[in-house]
């Protein structure tokens, strides 16, 4: 299949527009073959809200017909699928009403898998969100199995290890990365793809907002941490490489035939990391 993320810029506050700039991205993913195409973290809010009240009015709700609409991109060209980043509203059974930093896989019929921010930094409208309480999961994408992180998530190696024994074969990660965070988009999507022997794909915004400017430099990386596409800096673009789901299934590497094998699944010893709950 081919792994693909967009690197783009965000209109603060106006979902049309960035739905626009969505389905523009998504056609000519699918026009150069894409199979999952994976956006920037609150790519159809923006990010950089001052206070619960105004993220609020950006809030959608998994049922909204913008979602429709992103399905129906997702079938207009050919059948892919895209992992998107928004703020998600919800209504508890008991009133309560609740707003998460969200990533939605989406196919061409729809809703394929949810995942809500655990990690929650002191920035922008992580500030303000409720933190996801789900348990991460992995989500059937055709013949690939996904698991969603976001942003700051991937600078703790245990949610994605945990997305890696349910049987990732790829970690999309949209994401918000400031310029003060270019030291994270180097390293640490190699270092998480390389420990888990999986597929990595980070999708990074552009531009300014509130303050801020966001870095660019995603990139997409595969088992043993191997590079396949990045950006050069904080430019537009699409990334796409192909990728071999049977190469992050097998978890040994044989790096010297007979003489130097590691495989960082079989060789791991949880009884030694009890500490781990603390």
């Amino acid at each position: 299949m081919l792994l693909s993320c967009v690197q783009t810029d965000v209109t603060f506050a106006d979902c049309p527009a960035n739905l626009a700039r969505v389905t523009h991205w998504t056609d000519l993913a699918a026009a150069s073959g894409a199979d999952l195409v994976v956006f920037p973290e609150c790519m159809l809010s923006g990010y950089g809200y001052d206070s619960r009240e105004e993220a609020e009015g950006q809030g959608l709700t998994t049922d909204d017909p913008v979602f429709d609409e992103l399905s129906a991109a997702c079938r207009r060209a050919k059948p892919l699928h895209l992992v998107i980043g928004f703020l998600e509203s919800e209504t508890t059974a008991s009133g309560d009403r609740k707003l998460y930093n969200a990533a939605a896989i989406i196919g061409p019929n729809g809703l394929v898998g949810l995942y809500r921010k655990v990690h929650l930094p002191h920035l922008g409208v992580d500030r303000f969100v409720d933190p996801g309480e789900q348990a991460y999961a992995v989500h059937a994408v055709g013949e690939a199995r996904v698991g969603l992180g976001i942003c700051y998530d991937c600078s703790f190696p245990e949610p994605m290890r945990v997305l890696g024994l349910a049987g990732a074969d790829i970690i999309a990660l949209p994401t918000n990365w400031p310029l003060a965070a270019q030291r994270t988009a180097r390293f640490v999507p190699a270092v998480r793809s390389m420990e888990n022997h999986l597929y990595f794909a980070a999708a990074n915004r552009i531009g300014d907002e509130r303050g801020f400017t966001y870095c660019g430099l995603s990139s997409l990386h595969g088992p043993d941490g191997v590079e396949l596409a990045m950006a050069a800096g904080a430019e537009e673009t699409l990334l796409i490489s192909p990728i071999d789901l049977a190469t992050a299934r097998n978890k040994r590497i044989e790096r010297t035939p007979g003489k130097h094998v590691i495989d960082r699944f079989a060789d791991r010893r949880p009884a030694f990391y009890t500490g781990l709950n603390g």
